[in-house]
């Protein structure tokens, strides 16, 4: 009964701002003593609409996490299939994240809880995970950068941080490219934001070019007719026009070859087949019409000097050793080996 009768005396003068810290002293001090009027009372008046106020909460943000899910796939699918894949995406996160931030924060002022405490402890964790974080951050911020200047798209084939491969995925973190042998490579965003990005399909056309070493005896103008032979084999799928088409030139004198280049513009998707394809003709031209492809050669002259001219040049005479004998071959033989 003491506790009972303290506890209904804390209820009667409280202070201020502490008369729910007393009514749950009191309905403790009740349940101790076996007095459970005061403890229903406190659970339908606090207990039941809190808890139910709470559903209600959980309730709110779970629907409300489906409506931002389809919010942000009506809002992006058309941004998707009309301006880039890459930042529809990107829209589409955005409002997904933002609904669901902003419904949180409803919810919890529903409830009563203090939003400017919430404020300032966000902005603590945020700075120390900043802190921490700083190399994921910057990820973060260059792949913002990609997404908004977009130096290339899904489908685009690059060269960028000194690997090569068709862009598979453009994420805020990283990026993803495919490679031709179908390895998977993940790059982190920051690592392509500093470095040179080459986008190989960016064009619709390309041109191919394919440098080739001739004889010197071969005639310039049956070199030149068989090239140009060569490069009409693929007239139907060479681009004309703007001064593009296909071209023969001699391009230059070389120390074992004269050097010849075969342009012609393809589309881009049809680049690496028609180079391989153009090369092998040239080559069976070449042989058609009796043309040679030299090898590296180096012409190396030797002239005597006499011991007078080593000496007015001030060289010294260079020592000419013996040759050594075979031993093994005069031990077959039966003969001994510097036997006088």
């Amino acid at each position: 009964m003491l506790l009972a009768e303290a506890g209904v005396v804390a209820m009667e003068t409280p202070p201020d701002g502490t008369k729910s810290e007393m009514s749950l002293g009191n309905t403790i001090g009740q349940l101790i003593n076996g007095e459970f009027d005061g403890v229903s009372q406190y659970v339908e008046k606090s207990v039941v609409p809190s808890l139910l106020y709470a559903c209600i909460g959980l309730a709110v943000i779970f629907i409300g996490y489906f409506v931002a899910k389809y919010l942000s796939r009506i809002v992006s699918r058309p941004i998707r299939e009309r301006v880039d894949e890459t930042f529809g995406r990107f829209v589409g996160t955005t409002i997904f994240y933002s609904v669901m931030v902003s419904l949180i924060a409803a919810v919890a002022s529903t409830l009563g809880a203090p939003l400017g405490g919430m404020a300032a402890v966000v902005a603590a964790a945020g700075f120390a995970i900043g802190l921490a974080f700083q190399g994921t951050l910057s990820n973060f911020a260059a792949g913002v950068l990609m997404i908004v200047f977009r130096p290339f798209k899904v489908g685009d084939v690059v060269n960028i941080a000194g690997v090569s491969g068709k862009v598979n995925e453009i994420d805020l973190f990283t990026t993803t490219l495919d490679t031709p042998d179908n390895r998977r490579l993940i790059i982190p965003n920051s690592s392509i934001s500093g470095t040179t990005i080459e986008n190989v399909s960016f064009h619709a056309h390309r041109r191919i070019e394919v440098v080739v070493g001739v004889d010197y005896d071969a005639n310039i103008d049956a070199t030149r007719t068989a090239l140009h032979t060569a490069a009409d084999h693929f007239a139907a799928e060479t681009i004309h026009g703007e001064g593009r088409g296909t071209a023969v030139i001699l391009a230059n004198l070389g120390d074992s070859a004269v050097e010849w280049k075969v342009r012609m513009w393809v589309k881009s998707s049809s680049y690496w087949a028609l180079q391989e394809s153009l090369t092998a003709e040239i080559k069976r031209q070449l042989d058609f019409a009796g043309i040679g492809i030299p090898y590296p050669q180096m012409d190396i002259h030797v002239s005597r000097i006499d011991d007078a001219e080593l000496q007015s040049q001030g060289l010294p005479r260079p020592r000419i050793r013996p040759a050594r004998r075979d031993v093994s071959a005069d031990r077959r033989d039966g003969s001994i080996p510097f036997a006088s």
